[in-house]
């Protein structure tokens, strides 16, 4: 199919379905190295009498498996599960939507900022969802660190939060969420769009890429991704575990981990991200796209 041929609307509807698939490969994927990097962005800085409770990633890891099995590595996971899938078909859903909303004639390629603003559309409609599955995972997902068990499930997380402060403490950190998703989600799609533009060859598609080529585009636009959400990731992190009052604020969590522990504090867990958002985002698109084609092949008027 060459570049001649008419390009095909894009469909909200089929993206939501197709961006579900790709939401539950990413979680499968990436999940291990997520638990890792929650348990290395909040736990607590050592003293000159105490040294900290991991090393690094593999520390973390091995740690990890040794006290809880491989399992361990997958705990927190059916919070995101109920969430990733959903939230991941609305982020496509709302990237869909927003091209299409900057985009009346299909013919009409859209511009690299028209692409990032529908990325940013896709971020800002996720936090609906992203921001109670994040702090539910995460108070699971450090609850071992601290050598006791709070929360026997995600369910039962949330009924003591809401028993606790409502539904504002379900909700704890989404000014944190918008921050983090809504640029790094635009950079994302960009960045994804952008290289599959850059590997198709002259005069063919972006529909014929090779599965490694989809895997390649995937993976290198979630560690893009996470350039820009890490900070504002570990800020989120500290603030949603963190015990009431411990922080006012986005201005006091950001000014307290610094003063404590240095700028470099906001890249903590860098190496678990990064080891996790090629092969997790590459999982995701590829999911993406092989649900896609199913989609154009089974209802392709739809």
């Amino acid at each position: 199919m060459g570049e001649t041929e008419p390009r095909r609307r894009t469909s909200p509807l089929k993206n939501l379905v197709a961006g579900g698939v790709g939401g539950a490969c990413l979680l499968l994927a990436g999940h291990p190295l997520d638990t890792i990097k929650v348990c290395l962005q909040t736990q607590p800085r050592g003293t000159c009498s105490q040294n900290v409770m991991y090393r690094g990633t593999y520390d973390c890891f091995l740690k990890t498996v040794s006290r809880e099995g491989l399992l361990g590595l997958y705990k927190g996971m059916a919070a995101p599960l109920a969430g990733v899938t959903p939230m991941m078909a609305i982020s496509f859903f709302g990237f869909s939507l927003g091209k299409q909303l900057q985009q009346p004639d299909p013919n009409n390629p859209l511009t690299h900022t028209q692409i990032y603003l529908a990325g940013m559309l896709a971020g800002t409609f996720t936090t609906v969802i992203v921001a109670p599955g994040e702090r539910i995972k995460c108070l699971l997902q450090v609850q071992s660190s601290a050598g006791k068990r709070k929360y026997t499930g995600p369910v039962d997380c949330v009924i003591q939060l809401f028993k606790e402060r409502g539904i504002r403490s379900i909700y704890k950190g989404t000014m944190l969420t918008l921050i983090r998703d809504v640029p790094s989600t635009g950079l994302y799609f960009l960045t994804y769009e952008y290289l599959k533009k850059f590997l198709t060859p002259e005069g063919r598609s972006v529909n014929e890429l090779s599965t490694p080529q989809i895997l390649l585009a995937g993976g290198v636009a979630g560690i893009f991704n996470w350039l820009v959400a890490l900070p504002p990731d570990v800020l989120k992190s500290n603030f949603q575990t963190a015990t009431d009052g411990q922080y006012r604020g986005l201005r006091d969590v950001l000014r307290k981990l610094i003063q404590e522990e240095g700028a470099s504090a906001l890249y903590k867990g860098f190496n678990a991200v990064m080891l996790r958002a090629f092969p997790a985002n590459a999982a995701c698109f590829l999911g993406y796209e092989v649900a896609m084609k199913f989609l154009n092949w089974a209802v392709p008027d739809l």
